[in-house]
């Protein structure tokens, strides 16, 4: 039957069920086609926070939500206009999140008396009239599946497996993807079995033909490709690009990698990455615990090797000991945050920005260190590329926060353009620094960075006492000496301060604006999408994003001293908020959650108006 196409600017998808149910993997792969058609994308994966939590049950929902459009755009979508749900589960978990007049598929073959009481529904959503406010799709996508694999050799329970991939077929078929990449993707997932592949395939054309068949979806859908920069471009995930930007860094740098980590939920994808690419000088050693992993890449630094630990926040807690190390000793390394819920083990699944604190102050003494945030998944390589150059230049461990909510999202990210990567090559000490040129002293100050030489253990002539101990200046022997412990300190902390960074930059279109947003970390996206609505409507706001967050750009004083308000959103109960007010006596305004979700647009739009239209009232009385 022929079907009507309808052209759309943007669509928000949210597949859901139960984790065993594919959710991840149909959502991704229908990611993929997106980015392949051209569209501009943003996703947004949700885990269980249990590794097995029971079935059917509301926190054992795991979905995966995925924007997509014909112009730039910055998150994942704040409201689904399409739900996927898979039982009554994912139905419950997600219908809050829709908007009125949303559509929902769902898979009828599972609302059965026993999973409906699973969740708390006493009569069934689909026939009491509940989701008359929704635009209902009714499929039997369980036994539609089976009935398409009755003739291949696979078991019931494996042909009902398959039906993430009937669901797919579907999506793909109404949202106008193309079939064949994802064929020959299962072709290839499946190889070692052909009849598991050639079954999901089988599974993923029924739903094709379900849509292009049956009467209960008369229209198509077709979203352009965005106009983007020209270039090329692959879709990433803010782990991979992280992983990605550490290897390019050790290429700049002419110097192997060495990643020392223990597996932890969101950070262990950095490791998966890095160990593919042995064959760029890269080495990933997955130790028996956060502590030795922290001394494998400390150990490596003080080999000659760009040394890198990747964590969350538990494991960044056991790490400290090491950093601390890492200060006394002043060697590069990098040791990377990507923030989960806490505290202790929290919501490990789950997004949050509240390890500020222990990464600015979370060690023994006075022990400063930069602090670099990521704010997009793409933005992660190049946030990696600069917290290697910090790391290299100025000789210190540098802590670069992540989190879940960029580490599992993905965007088009564009492959740069190698030579205008920083060249990041460092010189290693090769002789004796003295002034008569027969001693070398370790300590001895580079007089731009501050940075002391970076010895190689085993080269004649370069001997010198490594440990914990307080060092004396210049020559790094131990000692005690008052004197000598305050004058280390202040040049520790003056050698952190004096690390050249670049100003903040402030987007502020027409000048106008009296109310400056002031954000870090993943808040960027939400915020950024706000600001742009409120500027379509006419009303003035300013927007600027930290990446730096120690030492702080040299102009942020200048910049908050000349907006009326200021206001900090953050995903924890105002940390950032707390520095500023200390270090700029600027009474900003702290706007937070702590719910493992980040903020939408639309929630900061209406919070941000509300501000502005309060400062403008206020003015006028001023002026009264």
């Amino acid at each position: 039957m022929s079907k009507q196409v309808r052209q759309l600017d943007r669509v928000v998808i949210r597949f859901a069920g139960d984790s065993g149910d594919g959710m991840q993997l149909t959502g991704d792969r229908f990611t993929s086609e997106t980015a392949r058609l051209g569209n501009d994308i943003s996703t947004l994966p949700s885990f269980p926070s249990e590794i097995r939590a029971p079935a059917g049950t509301i926190p054992g929902v795991s979905s995966f939500q995925v924007h997509f459009a014909n112009f730039d755009i910055l998150t994942p979508g704040d409201a689904p206009t399409l739900l996927i749900a898979m039982n009554p589960a994912a139905l419950k978990a997600n219908l809050p999140d829709l908007a009125h007049g949303a559509g929902i598929i769902v898979n009828t073959d599972e609302f059965t008396k026993r999973n409906l009481a699973k969740v708390g529904y006493t009569t069934n959503p689909l026939e009491d009239g509940s989701l008359d406010g929704y635009v209902l799709h009714p499929v039997a996508l369980t036994s539609l599946t089976v009935r398409a694999l009755e003739p291949f050799d696979v078991s019931k329970k494996q042909a009902e497996r398959a039906k993430n991939m009937f669901a797919l077929g579907l999506l793909t078929w109404l949202y106008s993807r193309s079939e064949e990449s994802t064929i020959e993707f299962l072709r290839h997932k499946f190889a070692a079995k052909p009849q598991i592949a050639e079954a999901n395939i089988a599974a993923f054309k029924a739903g094709w033909n379900f849509g292009e068949t049956t009467e209960d979806f008369v229209v198509r859908y077709e979203v352009k490709p965005a106009g983007m920069r020209p270039g090329s471009y692959r879709n990433i995930t803010g782990n991979a690009a992280l992983a990605l930007g550490l290897t390019t860094a050790g290429v700049r740098a002419k110097l192997p990698v060495v990643l020392g980590a223990y597996p932890i939920t969101p950070a262990t994808d950095i490791l998966h990455e890095l160990a593919k690419h042995k064959r760029l000088g890269v080495a990933t050693v997955q130790m028996e615990d956060e502590i030795a992993a922290a001394g494998v890449a400390l150990g490596a630094s003080y080999g000659g090797s760009l040394g890198v630990t990747a964590t969350s926040g538990p494991g960044f807690a056991l790490k400290s000991e090491t950093i601390s190390l890492g200060v006394m000793l002043e060697l590069p390394m990098v040791i990377v945050d990507v923030q989960r819920g806490g505290p202790s083990t929290g919501m490990p699944t789950k997004t949050e920005q509240a390890d500020l604190d222990i990464a600015l102050y979370g060690r023994h003494g006075e022990a400063p260190l930069p602090v670099l945030a990521a704010r997009s998944p793409a933005d992660c390589f190049d946030a990696a590329i600069e917290a290697a150059r910090i790391a290299l230049t100025y000789r210190t461990p540098v802590i670069l926060l992540s989190d879940g909510y960029i580490a599992n999202g993905s965007e088009p990210w564009r492959l740069p353009d190698v030579d205008e990567l920083p060249d990041l090559s460092v010189s290693f000490a090769s002789a004796p620094n003295s002034d008569d040129g027969t001693t070398f002293l370790p300590y001895l100050r580079d007089p731009v960075t501050m940075a002391r030489p970076w010895a190689i253990p085993g080269v004649p002539g370069l001997e010198h006492r490594i440990g914990g101990l307080e060092k004396a200046d210049r020559t790094g022997a131990c000692s005690h000496d008052p004197d000598n412990h305050h004058r280390m300190v202040e040049t520790r902390a003056a050698r952190i301060e004096a690390i050249k960074i670049p100003p903040l930059q402030v987007d502020d279109p027409d000048g106008t604006a009296r109310i400056l947003v002031l954000g870090w970390g993943s808040t960027y996206g939400p915020v950024g999408a706000a600001c742009r609505r409120l500027r379509q409507r006419g009303i003035p706001i300013a927007q600027a994003h930290l990446r730096h967050l120690n030492p702080m750009p040299i102009n942020l004083g200048d910049v908050l001293s000349s907006y009326d308000r200021v206001i900090i959103p953050e995903v924890n109960l105002g940390q950032l908020a707390k520095l500023i007010r200390a270090r700029y006596l600027v009474d900003v305004i702290s706007y937070n959650q702590v719910r493992g979700m980040p903020f939408t647009a639309a929630e900061l739009e209406r919070t941000f108006e509300e501000l502005v239209l309060k400062n403008t009232v206020e003015e006028v009385v001023d002026h009264g």
